[in-house]
């Protein structure tokens, strides 16, 4: 199997080798992802210049692969030969199995060390969070950042927020407490993301807004970063320690008769698919198959006839980014159906890449190339004047700000001014 870290073979390179050949072969002699991201476009030019012979990519061209792989994951439900078919073909896993190898040998770039340490640098930055944002935008600073850091100076970052949304959650729950045992209404666990929690609470503070119009009972237990940006340098090991503290602390409430929600889908896709990969605990299958994205859990409210249409504000035109990783999961465009439910809104959809892709796009050697792969969205953007800017990933709305000027709100957002509910409420 291309990913299995039960495998003796998994962190072996003859046998990492072997197979890469094996799924190069077999890409080569499909090519139906040739325009899909730089990877894929690299590998079949290579492959040309070899003429054809693939047994011939040397280990400078294998490793220029894999760093040009950003784990968008939408090679995957393009891909005609993956799990089940017996070719067994998982192309972004392969990537990371041979980022986990050089990982293993010691081989991780300072830039991956910090850049998977995202509740580290959160805790760290909101109680600091005046400097810090004054850094993130002080040129001298930002060089320094990109010649030690590897981030480059242009990279526009998230600020953060001095309060933290589990701060806040405190609040709100002392000033509007709410009973939860006995209670025939659904349960929710909500997986908030180091994005909400450090750097943009009110996207978690209008989630909970929503749901609690809509009579949903809430639990926000203990949790830490879903793993993925360790995925990104290829530390599986730190990745499945994140994965086991969060499966721990989410698994109880499962068996409870709760669902999780999860406001971002990078968050949604590691719970979903990636922490049954990760633990040999039988509880990761059990949180996948409980694991919503929050848009996704709301218009599963709609087709059940539970979801308020208590609208008081129409929304006009809404341009809408489809995050890859919302595509990923193949969940369709729930965020969309879910806004077009407020009468006098229309929702116009762009379903490209923009890019940004985890840590990808802050390095200095890709920010520029992330620029040119997001440019078919930024022009859309660019065109929708006077419309409401949208995205449910808080990456892309960084690359979409960056490439168009423009600023775009989590779908949630947009939902509670629907419903006349308060902007970034104290409590």
């Amino acid at each position: 199997m291309v990913f299995d870290l039960n495998s003796p073979e998994f962190y072996n390179e003859e046998a990492y080798d072997k197979e890469t050949l094996r799924i190069y072969e077999i890409c080569n002699g499909c090519r139906l992802c040739y325009n899909l991201c730089p990877s894929f476009k690299v590998l079949f030019e290579r492959i040309d210049e070899l003429d054809g012979e693939v047994h011939k990519l040397g280990k400078e061209d294998k490793k220029k692969i894999i760093d040009l792989c950003y784990d968008c994951k939408l090679c995957f439900p393009k891909c005609p030969y993956t799990p089940p078919h017996h070719y067994m073909l998982d192309f972004p896993r392969l990537m990371l199995r041979g980022k986990a190898i050089e990982a293993k040998k010691g081989n991780v770039k300072l830039q991956d060390k910090l850049l998977g340490r995202t509740d580290l640098i959160g805790s760290v930055s909101t109680k600091f969070a005046p400097i810090v944002n004054w850094t993130l935008e002080n040129k001298p600073s930002r060089v320094i950042m990109e010649k030690v850091v590897g981030i480059h100076r242009n990279r526009n970052l998230p600020k953060y927020s001095s309060t933290t949304f589990r701060q806040w959650y405190k609040k709100h729950i002392k000033a509007n407490p709410t009973t939860i045992e006995n209670s025939e209404a659904p349960h929710v666990v909500f997986f908030h993301t180091c994005s909400v929690n450090y750097n943009d609470p009110d996207q978690g503070k209008a989630a909970i807004q929503v749901l609690e119009k809509n009579e949903i009972n809430i639990e926000i237990p203990p949790q830490k970063c879903c793993g993925m940006p360790f995925l990104d340098g290829g530390d599986i090991d730190n990745a499945r320690k994140n994965a086991e503290f969060n499966i721990k602390n989410l698994s109880p409430f499962v068996k409870k008769g709760f669902d999780i929600v999860t406001p971002g889908p990078t968050c949604t896709y590691m719970l979903k698919q990636e922490y049954p990969l990760l633990t040999n605990d039988p509880d990761a299958k059990l949180i996948s198959e409980h694991t919503f994205d929050l848009m996704e859990y709301l218009a599963k409210l709609e087709k059940s006839g539970k979801l308020s249409k208590d609208f008081k504000k129409a929304q006009g035109k809404i341009t809408y980014h489809l995050p890859c990783h919302l595509k990923a999961q193949n969940i369709g465009y729930k965020s969309r159906d879910v806004l077009e439910l407020i009468p006098n809104t229309s929702v116009d959809v762009v379903a490209k890449c923009t890019g940004h892709d985890g840590t990808w796009s802050l390095k200095k050697d890709y920010f520029e190339l992330s620029l040119e792969i997001g440019k078919p969205v930024f022009d859309k953007f660019k065109e929708s004047h006077q419309t409401i800017a949208a995205t449910d990933c808080p990456l892309a709305q960084l690359q979409i700000q960056k490439g168009s000027g423009k600023k775009s709100r989590h779908p949630v957002q947009i939902l509670r001014d629907a419903y006349g509910l308060p902007e970034n409420p104290k409590s």
